[in-house]
């Protein structure tokens, strides 16, 4: 009872998450009248195969899938969608996109990244960009290049503008002035250890009770360089005994030495993110800030910037945090952290496969259609969500598995020497499918067979048969092996090639795994991603001296 639908479900569930589920099988059988008395009795049959499925090679899952996947019921689930904008107005939607360019984007990145740009498009408006490049020691043009090119040519999406925050050098001073002469700002010299425990107990300095010329006076000094870094700041004049810390007079303006990348020497004192961040978006009429509710403590700050400077007040959504998850235990997705690692050669780059920088899912294969789909799903939860590959690779999956092509692959490969019978004699070549849901097919002709060493050791002594083509009893030893008939049977089934380009696969833990390919990849463009039947999706990188070089992009 139920056997057929319980392996597809079982062969669907492994093929999805890596191995079938007992308890994810259950409730798709109430769909095939499955009565709820009989649950103690289907138990047993469904642990049975379920352990069946779990024991069996990938490759033949997902062949034995394609037999018995119209026992399948999917049902169709209400696509997700992102619930509409608080106050916003047809045509008048204005949102932006923040990065420092100090590091590499990831996966957390491009969510909020997209979270601003596809209301924009929904409500017909506009996503603007703006690289806070406020801070000389960290940002660089590299950066500036490498997040256009992760923003515009993976991600899609198309600013309506591009504007830099040092560019608005002169105006950013003018709005300190401002604060300076209406005394809701003051020069501070106190030492950093000092600022931070009179921020902490509550107390004011003595800095704080200078007269308006005073702190202007000193205020000009310090634009010309008069003070060391560290010997000098412009602090806002909040209130040094309020529950939210961040109202305790901040820093609003630094000195900085450093040379920057777009203004070379010009200035010497810098904003803080929450002195320019509020004065930017005025300037950028941006309508909707969408954000992370780690800035919820930032707001009553930046609201008192814009009542003072007279500056308009935008319709803040916050969010949950998008953590990002590396497969590396060294990296965690932090850019100080995977900077070094990539300095000192332990990485190969930004793009190394066991990051989730965008450079790295780009170079894997991941299409930007899986973020698309990310955000939606997560929509505008204010729980913080936890990101990492899996989770991508299951969407990615679902996405590109309906029309990737399919061909063969072996790793390790040795030659096979085949003793045909009068029947297989006779196959000079097959015609395979490219995908099993398309009419489209590629042929191979038959030569020299190959297959993988590990499959041959696994095989030795049994029939097994060669996928698509026929059964063979596999030698104990040396390379021949001896055709035991055509019909397909209920045997191990393993992967081979004949008339092969050697290739080589560039895996997740930054190995790389060699074998031989079909000759029909040499038709592939690169960046295309295929799927080596029994093995994973893989993107074709480069091709080097006549070797297939391709990333590993996920099972």
């Amino acid at each position: 009872m139920f056997e057929n639908e319980i392996k597809a479900y079982a062969l669907k569930n492994a093929i999805e998450f890596g191995k079938a589920d007992a308890g994810r099988i259950l409730p798709k059988l109430f769909n095939h009248g499955l009565d709820r008395k009989d649950i103690g009795k289907i138990m047993p049959t469904i642990q049975e195969i379920v352990n069946e499925v779990n024991s069996m090679p990938k490759g033949d899952r997902e062949e034995e899938y394609d037999e018995l996947k119209a026992y399948v019921k999917e049902h169709e689930e209400k696509e997700k969608d992102l619930p509409e904008l608080p106050n916003a107005v047809d045509g008048k939607v204005v949102t932006r996109l923040p990065p420092e360019p100090s590091k590499y984007l990831h996966a957390g990145h491009a969510l909020g990244f997209l979270l601003n740009y596809i209301y924009a498009q929904r409500y017909n408006g506009k996503c603007l960009l703006r690289f806070e490049d406020a801070n000389p020691e960290k940002v660089s043009q590299e950066y500036v290049d490498m997040d256009l090119d992760d923003i515009e040519n993976y991600l899609g999406i198309k600013p309506a503008s591009i504007r830099f925050v040092s560019d608005d050098m002169p105006l950013l001073y003018k709005h300190a002035e401002t604060l300076i002469k209406k005394g809701k700002a003051y020069m501070c010299f106190c030492s950093q250890e000092k600022m931070r425990d009179f921020r902490h107990a509550g107390k004011e300095c003595e800095c704080r009770r200078q007269s308006n010329d005073e702190n202007m006076s000193e205020w000009n000094a310090f634009l010309k360089g008069k003070y060391n870094e560290g010997a000098a700041t412009l602090r806002f004049k909040g209130n040094m005994q309020d529950q939210n810390q961040v109202l305790r007079d901040p820093v609003i303006f630094r000195s900085v030495h450093a040379r920057h990348f777009r203004q070379g020497e010009k200035y010497k004192v810098w904003p803080m993110y929450d002195f320019y961040n509020p004065i930017e978006d005025g300037l950028m009429k941006v309508t909707h800030i969408l954000r992370t509710n780690e800035f919820d403590q930032r707001v009553p700050l930046q609201d008192a910037i814009k009542d003072i400077l007279g500056l308009p007040k935008q319709t803040v959504v916050q969010y949950g945090r998008f953590n990002v998850i590396d497969d590396s235990t060294e990296a965690k997705a932090k850019g100080r952290e995977i900077r070094a690692l990539v300095e000192s050669g332990k990485y190969i780059g930004w793009d190394d496969p066991r990051l989730v920088t965008l450079k790295a899912l780009r170079r894997r294969g991941i299409k930007k259609e899986v973020f698309y789909e990310l955000v939606k799903q997560l929509g505008l939860s204010k729980k913080e969500a936890n990101i990492d590959f899996d989770m991508l690779a299951a969407i990615s999956r679902k996405i590109i598995d309906k029309d990737t092509k399919r061909y063969y692959f072996v790793a390790n490969p040795v030659p096979l020497s085949i003793k045909q019978s009068t029947e297989s004699a006779k196959i000079k070549s097959v015609s395979l499918p490219v995908h099993p849901d398309s009419k489209e097919t590629r042929e191979i002709k038959l030569g020299e067979l190959y297959i993988s060493a590990e499959d041959k050791k696994e095989n030795a002594g049994k029939e097994t048969r060669l996928l698509h083509l026929y059964n063979i009893e596999m030698p104990k030893r040396g390379p021949n092996a001896e055709v035991t008939g055509i019909e397909n049977k209920q045997i191990p089934k393993i992967q081979w090639v004949s008339g092969h380009v050697p290739a080589k696969i560039f895996m997740p833990d930054a190995t790389w795994i060699e074998g031989y390919a079909e000759e029909a990849v040499k038709d592939l463009k690169l960046g295309d991603v295929i799927q080596f039947e029994r093995f994973g999706f893989v993107k074709l990188d480069k091709i080097t001296k006549g070797t297939y070089e391709f990333w590993f992009t996920h099972q």
